[in-house]
């Protein structure tokens, strides 16, 4: 097995079509439909199913796409950590985010690395927890900042970035604006605006009332912060988010909500083991910890 035919397999699997992969590979698509065959009977197992508009995985390719991937990543850092050794930090780097993260400014931080690494090509994924700790641990990304939703492992491993209490973001003019503080219960049978169930902020939220044993209803579900505090700002229903979200829309009224320990939302940094760091990760990491964006 050659790591040009990994390396097709994967093209191959992210564009879902044969002549695009070519394209994008700059190879001859005969040359390429040669190589996934070579990698099928080395394997003994058909990768693809293809029709005359796509080509999607099979279980077996299904299988094989997580390793393909971590061996490519673990080849490019292998020439990366030679590059640094040299002085010299180059290569890709690829970060992943949610919107909004505590405890770090994602774009001065990316500006900060680019002017003293120019080298390095980066790129930006913008998603949910979830699929951002899954993407590290197959080595798609270098490393991600997002809403910790598990302890480290063999392939995962976290460095904290902020802690902080949510609080009830409503209107001015709703009922429980005037209170000083509240409880699961106070907001139990409100009309909620939240996230999609996969981001950080959701997540910390529904945790918090399952503990407090309170059941709410997410009636306005959206996928980006100033959809939330455009239909907060409407007096459509309330939100539940983290402090620093109360500074983003100040004509709205932000209560602390209690009743659910001190701290229950948790920012922190995705990273792969130490072997498996990239140099561009460890160089971003470190400009993040000395300030230096």
């Amino acid at each position: 097995m050659e790591l040009r035919h990994l390396q097709h397999f994967v093209a191959v699997a992210e564009d879902q079509h044969f002549t695009r992969a070519a394209e994008r590979l700059m190879v001859s698509q005969s040359g390429l439909s040669a190589s996934i065959r070579a990698l099928e009977r080395e394997l003994r197992a058909p990768l693809f199913v293809r029709t005359t508009r796509r080509v999607t995985l099979t279980e077996a390719g299904r299988a094989l796409l997580s390793e393909a991937e971590r061996i490519l990543a673990q080849v490019r850092a292998a020439h990366e950590a030679v590059a640094a050794v040299q002085g010299v930090v180059r290569g890709t780097l690829s970060v992943g985010t949610e919107q909004c993260i505590a405890g770090v400014h994602v774009a001065g931080l990316l500006a900060a690395f680019r002017r003293r690494h120019p080298d390095v090509e980066i790129r930006l994924r913008q998603t949910g927890s979830g699929a951002l700790g899954e993407e590290v641990a197959a080595g798609r990304l270098d490393l991600a900042f997002a809403y910790r939703t598990q302890t480290d492992t063999d392939q995962l491993r976290c460095a904290p970035l902020a802690t902080e209490p949510m609080y009830v973001l409503c209107h001015p003019d709703h009922r429980l604006a005037e209170a000083a503080a509240l409880l699961p219960q106070d907001v139990a049978g409100e009309v909620f605006v939240d996230f999609h169930p996969d981001w950080g902020p959701r997540r910390a939220t529904d945790a918090a009332f399952a503990e407090a044993g309170v059941r709410r209803t997410v009636a306005l579900e959206v996928n980006d912060v100033h959809s939330l505090l455009d239909l907060v700002d409407e007096n459509l229903g309330v939100a539940v988010v983290p402090r620093h979200f109360r500074h983003k829309r100040e004509a709205l009224t932000a209560l602390p909500l209690k009743g659910t320990g001190e701290a229950v939302y948790e920012t922190v940094a995705l990273l792969p083991p130490p072997q498996a760091t990239s140099p561009a990760a460890r160089a971003l990491m470190a400009l993040l910890e000395t300030g230096g964006a």
